[in-house]
């Protein structure tokens, strides 16, 4: 979700229910429309309450979701920088090519799986360099103790970035289905239309807009709130970004620079098999 568009969100709700408080406000009843407004009061205190109370709830189970994509992001980055090291005690044909691969892995994940992410596209799709993995660790046959050693680390680690790409890419689905949305917004249009009775002539139209207006843009950010951590990939501000796996291509860089290593990568920048 865009900052820059959610506020013009928030502004254009709220100027839309001040509006209509105003307008209903020229023929409403001096006392507003309730005979008692205590009682009034008090059933938009529990409408509101519950709205409210709801709405955190699914906040906080989003914001887990949002939570597991940062700290999946993080550990899928760190597992690829640590295989890169574990790779160097594979035989020697397979250390060469299991290293360019982790970094074609990385490339692509930061490049084409990322805009999948981002555009909702991804689904079940796998990373392409997975696969390549498997087939070149297929045909690997470690000799030596260290060799062997290294093999097992390294189905670990596997295991260990599979699960972390799943947490990453979980985020991406979405949480909240359909049938909630729709409840969570037709409580929040029960709400401001039971605002609209408590248009008051008698007060100022300063007064009415404040009391509608607060209202509306609260509830307004708190949905919009809800709808960021459902969704938290993009280019908006505070957004998932691929910054973890970048910094961890700089530090593969670094590393094969200190090793003497002279790759030829099967993969373009993107991470795309050339």
């Amino acid at each position: 979700m865009n900052v820059l568009l959610g506020g013009v969100i928030v502004v254009m709700v709220t100027a839309i229910t001040v509006t209509l408080m105003l307008l209903v406000r020229r023929r409403a009843p001096e006392g507003s429309y309730f005979t008692d407004g205590d009682r009034a009061s008090g059933v938009f205190g529990v409408l509101a309450t519950g709205f409210s109370v709801l709405l955190g709830f699914i906040i906080v189970i989003a914001f887990q979701s949002y939570d597991e994509s940062v700290t999946g992001a993080e550990a899928e980055a760190t597992i690829v920088a640590q295989q890169v090291e574990t790779a160097q005690f594979m035989p020697a044909d397979a250390a060469e090519a299991l290293t360019g691969q982790l970094v074609c892995y990385a490339r692509s994940v930061v490049g084409p799986e990322w805009e999948s992410v981002e555009q909702g596209t991804l689904g079940d799709a796998i990373n392409p360099w997975n696969a390549e993995m498997y087939r070149t660790l297929k045909a690997t046959d470690p000799q030596t103790a260290a060799e062997q050693s290294a093999y097992d680390r390294w189905m670990d680690q596997t295991s260990e970035r599979e699960q972390a790409r799943l947490d990453r890419v979980h985020g991406a689905e979405g949480l909240i289905p359909p049938p909630l949305w729709i409840i969570l917004f037709v409580i929040f249009g029960v709400l401001l239309v039971y605002m609209l009775f408590f248009a008051d002539p008698a007060e100022g139209a300063v007064t009415q807009g404040m009391l509608m207006g607060s209202v509306t843009a609260i509830m307004t950010m708190l949905l919009l709130l809800l709808v960021y951590f459902n969704d938290p990939h993009g280019g908006g501000v505070g957004q998932l970004q691929p910054n973890a796996m970048e910094r961890t291509l700089r530090l593969i860089d670094a590393e094969l620079d200190v090793a003497g290593l002279d790759l030829t990568l099967p993969c373009d920048g993107d991470g795309r098999a050339r």
